[in-house]
This record gives structure tokens, C-alpha cells and sequence, in this order.
């Protein structure tokens, strides 16, 4: 898992979007251990690994990748972040306090604010 976890960061080095969108999948510890979608939505190449974003969306809207409404609302604010996919926040009111708190450290890592984006 480490070494998955490096490779995305590598990927991801230099784009603050991208940094936060992936320390937010790393901290919340649900989707980068689940094989349906390591399998079907991470690719990796010459030490770097990325999401395959919009796929992992659609599969979440077809209901090909099972899960509580938090893990899903967790996985699409990261797609949002990286990619824009759209997302409603009113979902964020279903969040328990560590996904919530996750999620506003990945926002202010997104934005550039030093704190959130150190502690990823």
C-alpha cells in the first residue's frame, strides 16, 4: 500500500487539486483497500498512479461500487476537487466528524492554505 500511496503523490506532486484530492482517499482508509476499485479505477505507470475520476463516479451513480452514503460522498468530494465532477453538498450533513473534518482539510489543502496542505 505504500508504495501505491507514493506513486499517487508522485502523480499528483505540483497540483494542489490532485494532492488534496488523494490525501483525502489515503486518510479516510476505505477506497485504496478495496479491490472493485483498485481494480476497475486506479492505473499506475513508471512509479505514478492516478484515479480514473469520472469512471469511479459513475460506477458510484450506478451503483457498481457499493457503499454507505458516506464513503460515497467522501469519494465523489475528492473527485470533485481533482476533476470538478459535480457534487452536492447537502451529502456533507450525513458525514461523521472525522469524514467531515477530513473533507475540510482536503478543501483548504485544495485552496492552497498552508496548514491544510502541509498535513497531507
Amino acid at each position: 500500500m505504500e508504495n501505491v500511496v507514493a506513486a499517487f503523490r508522485a502523480y499528483a506532486r505540483g497540483d494542489l487539486c490532485a494532492t488534496a484530492a488523494i490525501g483525502l482517499l489515503v486518510a479516510h482508509a476505505c477506497w485504496l483497500f478495496r479491490p472493485d476499485f483498485v481494480d476497475g479505477f486506479v492505473a499506475t505507470s513508471d512509479g505514478f498512479a492516478w484515479v480514473d475520476w469520472a469512471g469511479a463516479v459513475a460506477a458510484l451513480d450506478a451503483g457498481r461500487l457499493p457503499c454507505s452514503a458516506g464513503e460515497g460522498t467522501v469519494l465523489r468530494v475528492a473527485a470533485s476537487i481533482t476533476e470538478g465532477i459535480p457534487v452536492d453538498l447537502r451529502t456533507l450533513a450525513g458525514l461523521d466528524g472525522r469524514a467531515l473534518g477530513l473533507v475540510a482539510r482536503a478543501v483548504l489543502a485544495a485552496g492552497g492554505d498552508g496548514a491544510g496542505a502541509a498535513s497531507w
